[in-house]
């Protein structure tokens, strides 16, 4: 059967250039690959012709006679004959396509080839810090006890005795990777020997056991800024587990949780306190003393006939920002309290006091009004 023309295989014009070639090339080359087309039984053989077509053409002077003479200028091919100007054999064709390979499977072998891992990088750390609502209002130094790894004083972090420097791993030359070849392709894996660091260690360190650092506790004094509340994440770079065999530490994450308080509701930067007053003085007035997340006390005056759920505002004294200027205000909001274990005497006053209201609730015969309207009505 004849060839298929190669400028058609890869569905470019012969006025192509190198660039658009390539491009061509890796886009037919990604559609056919075997792997990626296990339905297509002739999968394989589309892709080798692919792989013929641009090793011609990539080539200027291959080029060149293909553009004059066509399949005619080369000998050989991709039969199992041997190898001609414009043919492969299966080393070649394997190399041909390694960089395909690299962009088909690349993430799936831990990205680019050759590169040898880095020193690993320590684990993060978290902490859980729980505060008081005043401790949150102030701020606070506080030191914590961190358990986790540290570098090796012994080594030096380095994981060999005595400090010496890792070898470089004879299996894969310090690539930290292994190639084997299988078929018409070649698999890159992680090196066994070095577990992909590219170095091994030859006398361990007998403190850490070449890991390069121990476990150890930690007391670490920490600054708790003022303003702080639930959720908030302070973060300590390089306070984490310490890197293997020298590599870098990672961080420490403490996350705040403040804790209720018996007097004070947060909202954001503001505070509210619900206070009880007795019912005389919600009805005739005066005033009462509150207390405030400082410390201090504040007097605040209750309005002639002032009912139960209002509000009074007491500005800036609230919780601080916690970034930047300016602080939130605290609410009181009363709690008309109902008198209770009444003596004869007093039980005699409220009576009395009854006969001689008239329209003193003015909320209760709002009510009572409504309720005779709405009875009315059904009646009707």
């Amino acid at each position: 059967m004849a060839k298929r023309d190669y400028y058609e295989l890869l569905g470019i014009s012969r006025g192509a250039s190198a660039d658009e070639i390539k491009k061509a090339y890796r886009r037919k080359a990604k559609e056919l690959h075997p792997d990626t087309n296990a339905s297509n039984p002739d999968a394989e053989a589309q892709f080798k012709e692919v792989n013929e077509a641009y090793d011609i053409l990539k080539d200027p002077d291959k080029k060149a006679a293909y553009d004059r003479f066509g399949h005619a200028a080369f000998d050989g091919g991709m039969g199992g004959g041997p190898r001609g100007p414009g043919g492969m054999g299966q080393g070649d064709f394997a190399s041909a396509f390694s960089n395909v390979f690299d962009d088909l499977f690349g993430d799936f072998m831990g990205g680019a080839p050759g590169g040898r891992q880095r020193a690993a990088r320590g684990s993060d750390l978290r902490y859980n810090l729980r505060i008081t609502l005043e401790e949150a209002y102030a701020g606070l130094h506080k030191t914590i006890h961190v358990p986790g790894s540290i570098a090796c004083d012994v080594c030096n972090g380095t994981g060999a005795e005595g400090g010496a420097e890792p070898a470089t791993c004879p299996t894969c030359s310090g690539m930290g990777k292994v190639r084997a070849q299988q078929g018409f392709f070649t698999v890159e894996r992680t090196c066994p020997t070095c577990g992909g660091m590219g170095q091994i260690i030859k006398n361990p360190c007998k403190a850490c056991g070449g890991a390069g650092r121990v476990e150890k506790d930690r007391a670490l004094s920490v600054n708790i800024p003022a303003g702080v509340e639930t959720g908030t994440r302070i973060r300590l770079a390089g306070e984490g587990e310490a890197g293997l065999r020298g590599g870098p530490p990672g961080d420490l994450y403490i996350f705040i949780e403040v804790t209720a308080h018996p007097l004070f509701e947060r909202d954001g930067m503001n505070l509210f306190c619900r206070v009880p007053v007795p019912m005389t003085t919600a009805a005739l007035g005066g005033e009462i003393e509150v207390p405030t997340i400082d410390g201090g006390r504040s007097r605040v005056k209750v309005p002639e006939g002032s009912q139960s759920g209002r509000q009074m505002r007491l500005r800036s004294k609230g919780m601080p920002a916690l970034r930047g200027t300016g602080q939130g205000d605290m609410f009181i909001e009363l709690a008309v309290e109902t008198p209770v274990k009444l003596t004869t005497r007093q039980k005699e006053l409220l009576r009395e006091f009854e006969e001689l209201s008239e329209d003193n609730n003015p909320e209760g015969s709002s009510f009572f009004r409504k309720v005779k309207s709405f009875w009315d009505g059904m009646k009707s």
